[in-house]
């Protein structure tokens, strides 16, 4: 039997400058591959033309053995090809059943007029649900449901369109580890139903527990392609980023100087509840927690996105802060970092000069005009410092890496002179080659002397990082760990009883 699908010698090029070069990819049916690289290494170019976005310039697509082309999104779709994006595409304010059905809807001709089969549309989409373990009412508001059940009506529509090869673009990347684990079972039911799965991810340790096989990409060739069961992860990173990765996370500070930022019995809404910690200079404090934790707020709390708090009392630098506005954190020094990078994070339209000086224009203000001289001077300093990959300060942010862009963010808040960085997970969605670059980055600044607080539901970023780390469940602290503490300490400390709060 020839393989479900199977891509040769794909080449593709963008004025001129080659991104795919002679690439091979094959899946069967009922296979779960991963298509891992670093960013840059062309793994969305090669989905975008298997989903129709793009036009291959060379090359071969076979479905069962028969060659195909696609001449629009709208073409591979009919061939049973379907993408899900990393961001969720979903329409809030229509039905689940709606959602699942959205561009062919069941209907039947009334007297020359189509009326919708809504009883067949809710009958077939508790079918499609059901084959994927989700017992929800079809006629409920998407809007509703949470962020791993939108993904699941995602892929019911899917499956409703009759796909045969789904392609997942880092489909955990804003999931928790339960909700991962709920990801997972949908995926080996996928598997059972004979769907071909094509998983990309920037997380080594889910790829060897959900895929078959791997496919490596680097420079737009073909670097490595492994049966999972056999391969090991060195081997792994040493195909996508042709060097040995050793050594992840940086060795932990020094010894602590004054304390920066202290919080005593912190309370929002319902959402925080007796949060009481200290910060020190030159020290990493790590927050962990599940959605719903507590974790999503702290951060915007304390910068002052949040408003007012409601109880308890913080202190930056010893002087009291009463956090009301992002202006009042940022007049405190206080710098923020959101998880949503692209749409918090970054301006994509604006230059990397624009988006990193962006907080501090009044730093460069001479009257009504602004000192270039001084700004490019800075911005160069930093993207020199930070290893910014970027054609100039000129470039176009939208077209860096996830990795560069996000040290963009970070330099934007070194540019003053800040006291206390926080960061929402730092590095989702970057490769781990960026990863590393972005963690002795964090280490150095804090050799500086600036203090900083990590919020991720990435137990293994928290472990591997933080000096000191606190857990929140249910907007309270469950416990209080030490470096050394490994990633399922902190996952275990979750299911503590809020009555064992330090």
């Amino acid at each position: 039997m020839p393989p479900l699908l199977e891509m040769r010698g794909i080449g593709k090029s963008f004025g001129g400058v080659p991104v795919l070069a002679d690439v091979a990819l094959a899946i069967a049916a009922g296979e779960v591959l991963a298509l891992l690289g670093a960013n840059g290494a062309g793994k969305s170019t090669l989905v975008k033309i298997l989903s129709g976005a793009y036009q291959r310039d060379a090359g071969t697509v076979l479905l069962d053995g028969q060659p195909v082309s696609f001449a629009s999104t709208t073409d591979a779709i009919r061939q049973g090809i379907r993408l899900l994006p990393q961001e969720v595409s979903v329409m809030p304010h229509l039905s689940v059943a709606e959602n699942i059905f959205i561009g062919d809807l069941p209907a039947r001709n009334v007297f020359g007029v189509a009326v919708v089969q809504r009883r067949r549309m809710r009958e077939e989409s508790e079918r499609l649900l059901a084959q994927l373990g989700l017992e929800i009412d079809p006629a409920r508001e998407v809007g509703t449901l949470a962020v791993p059940e939108r993904r699941i009506v995602e892929i019911a529509r899917a499956l409703a369109g009759r796909a045969r090869i789904l392609i997942m673009d880092e489909p955990t990347a804003a999931l928790t580890e339960h909700e991962t684990v709920r990801l997972f079972d949908v995926v080996a039911r996928l598997r059972g139903q004979g769907v071909g799965v094509i998983y990309i991810s920037h997380y080594l340790d889910e790829v060897f527990q959900v895929c078959d096989r791997i496919a490596v990409l680097r420079d737009g060739r073909n670097a490595g392609d492994f049966a999972t069961a056999d391969a090991s992860r060195d081997d792994v990173l040493l195909a996508m980023l042709g060097t040995r990765m050793e050594g992840l996370y940086p060795p932990p500070g020094g010894k602590p100087g004054r304390t920066i930022c202290q919080a005593q019995g912190l309370t929002f809404r319902g959402d925080l509840k007796d949060i009481s910690f200290e910060l020190h200079q030159g020290e990493v404090l790590g927050v962990f927690g599940l959605l719903g934790s507590g974790i999503e707020v702290l951060g915007r709390v304390l910068y002052g996105a949040m408003g007012g708090i409601d109880g308890g009392s913080i202190a930056i630098d010893s002087a009291p802060y009463a956090p009301s506005t992002p202006i009042a954190g940022k007049a405190a020094g206080i710098g923020f970092v959101a998880a949503e990078r692209k749409v918090e994070g970054i301006v994509p339209d604006l230059t990397v000069r624009e988006n990193m000086t962006l907080p501090f224009l009044d730093r460069y203000r001479h009257g009504l005009s602004l000192r270039r001289a001084g700004e490019d001077t800075e911005v160069r300093h930093w993207i020199d410092l930070l290893g910014i990959r970027t054609k100039g300060a000129e470039q176009h942010i939208r077209f860096l890496s996830g990795g560069n862009q996000q040290k963009v963010c970070l330099a934007r808040w070194l540019i003053e002179e800040m006291k206390l960085l926080i960061l929402e997970e730092p590095t989702r969605g970057v490769d781990i080659g960026a990863r590393k670059e972005i963690y002795a980055q964090l280490r150095e600044l804090t050799r500086r002397g600036l203090a900083l607080l990590v919020i991720s539901s990435d137990a293994e970023e928290i472990a591997g990082l933080c000096d000191r780390m606190l857990v929140l469940e249910r907007g309270r602290c469950v416990a209080r760990l030490a470096h050394g503490a490994t990633p399922a300490m902190l996952i275990d400390a979750t299911d503590l009883p809020l009555e064992s709060a330090a």
